[in-house]
């Protein structure tokens, strides 16, 4: 188990770079901010040059392949970073320099037990992407097929590991402060960033999340998932289709193509909620660069390392939320969130929905160039707090990903208004899957099901049916020992810890910029 003094060091490191691009200076702005942190923030940047403007994406950037992929997981928790901050950070570029390609070769031989050549009678030994946790070669099979093998870098699963160890530290530290950051949940953040990395460092799992989001969108008109070579694929290399097409940001290139840009910008938004609302699983990466469109004018999507996924039912409240925000039915999307147990009941549900009115009116109605989405955001997260809202982080993902969306679509139709493309979708998923017919088939399926069970249910019935809010249940967390307990359970000299405690001053507040910029 990794020490404390090693935790405080690397978050010393790491604080230090943070303080240097100006990225703790929210903190100590921040009337949330617990005094203990801001005090650290203050000590940490003792001595540093900041620039004017705070960069964040350039800090965690510095910081490495870990900081770069946590920097794009915070992305999505403008609650947890600031407004600022997290826009800032929706920059930050996965991309580093590649690695030698005679390691990757051996890389590959490794992973197959057999040389390469008996695998790929050509591979470009110059990747056409390079980023923090692989690398990708553009190659033609043995068979003669044109593909992509994406390999990982050499080393990387330990290096993660071992920064990871150190997040969950600082967050076990940073919510045991209480108040905003206990409910805030910043230990539930890491560990869900652990498991998007430990999915994305198994390659295995990325093709197979390829594999069945390509199976969910087989029946959609103009979207595409490449093939997998699964006899080229394992855990540290993937071998896929290789695709031409146009990067869906090359605006110009798509207009000389001949494409109908708005039709393209509708039908992504249509992809991305047929993946989120009908199939409950969707591609969370969908970033400007992880977009082509073929000469057909078929979306291709790639790099499916990053997936949400929600539950039948939190997707049924998803979609009436949705709906009552197209349709200015606040009353009722006031009522899912009480009912999803979002919102404790003890608050009223008329005041909820008048704060959700006031988020809501001044976008309904305007092309998206018109809406300051900033200003929506702090609303919404000023709501949040409000109304002892915990953070929702299946919610949260599935929101960066509609920004992201959202932001592409803008860019091929600045006209375009996601609430109008979204309400015919919502609507006719709600009638289909909520309306009386799929109420009745649902209720004959279920009594039917439960009658087969009726004796397990009758011994199990309180275990086996718990009441359920909205939210899935939270994964295990580790169990990690604050340095106060240590001083308690142990009789070793104080002194030690404040000495300690005051040389890795920067470091928490590093460990709490990696949790809490803004």
């Amino acid at each position: 188990m990794t020490r404390p003094a090693t935790h405080i060091w690397r978050l010393l490191k790491w604080g230090r770079t943070l303080a240097k691009h100006g990225a703790l200076r929210g903190i100590e702005l921040d009337p949330n901010t617990p005094p203990q942190v801001q005090r650290l923030a203050r000590i940490a940047r003792f001595g540093t040059f900041q620039p004017r403007l705070p960069d964040y994406a350039g800090a965690f950037r510095d910081i490495g392949p870990a900081a770069i992929k946590l920097g794009q997981s915070l992305a999505t928790r403008p609650d947890l970073v600031g407004e600022e901050a997290a826009h800032n950070l929706l920059s930050l570029q996965d991309s580093l320099p590649p690695v030698e390609f005679d390691l990757i070769r051996q890389a590959i031989e490794a992973s197959f037990g057999k040389p390469i050549d008996t695998l790929f009678s050509h591979i470009d030994p110059d990747p056409v992407g390079a980023a923090s946790i692989a690398q990708v070669h553009r190659a033609v099979t043995t068979d003669g097929v044109q593909v992509a093998v994406k390999v990982l870098r050499p080393g990387i699963r330990e290096r993660f590991e071992r920064d990871i160890s150190t997040y969950e530290w600082a967050a076990a530290h940073l919510e045991a402060l209480g108040g905003e950051a206990k409910r805030l949940r910043p230990r539930l953040t890491i560990a869900n960033f652990q498991r998007w990395t430990n999915r994305e460092l198994d390659l295995r799992r990325e093709a197979a999340s390829a594999s069945e989001l390509a199976e969910g969108m087989k029946a959609v008109e103009g979207y595409e998932i490449p093939t997998i070579d699964w006899d080229r694929t394992n855990g540290r290399v993937m071998t896929v289709e290789w695709v031409d097409g146009v990067k869906i940001s090359n605006r110009e290139a798509l207009i000389a193509a001949g494409h109908d840009l708005p039709a393209l910008a509708q039908r992504l938004v249509l992809a991305f909620l047929t993946q989120a609302i009908s199939g409950g699983f969707f591609h969370a990466d969908m970033h400007q660069g992880n977009l082509f469109v073929r000469a057909d004018g078929t979306i291709v999507a790639i790099d499916f390392g990053i997936m949400g996924r929600i539950d039948r039912r939190a997707r049924a409240w998803l979609a009436e939320i949705l709906y009552g925000l197209t349709t200015g039915n606040y009353r009722r999307v006031a009522e899912i969130h009480f009912e999803a147990q979002y919102v404790p009941s003890y608050h009223s549900v008329d005041e909820f929905a008048t704060a959700l009115r006031a988020v809501g009116e001044p976008m309904r109605g305007k092309p998206v160039s018109e809406l300051s989405v900033g200003q929506m955001l702090d609303g919404l997260f000023a709501i949040t707090r409000d109304f002892d809202m915990q953070t929702q982080p299946h919610l949260l993902l599935l929101q960066k990903t509609m920004v992201m969306v959202e932001g592409i679509a803008t860019q091929l139709d600045p006209q375009i208004n996601m609430w109008d493309v979204s309400a015919p979708f919502v609507r006719g998923w709600i009638r289909d899957e909520l309306g009386p017919e799929s109420a009745l088939a649902d209720r004959i399926r279920e009594d039917t099901d439960t009658l087969l069970r009726i004796p397990a249910l009758i011994r199990r019935l309180e275990e086996q049916y718990p009441p359920r809010g909205g939210a899935p249940e939270t994964p295990p967390l580790p169990d990690i020992e604050l340095m106060w307990e240590k001083r308690v359970k142990r009789s070793r000299s104080w002194p030690g810890y404040v000495i300690a405690g005051l040389a890795g001053a920067g470091t928490v507040a590093g460990a709490l910029a990696l949790g809490w910029i803004g």
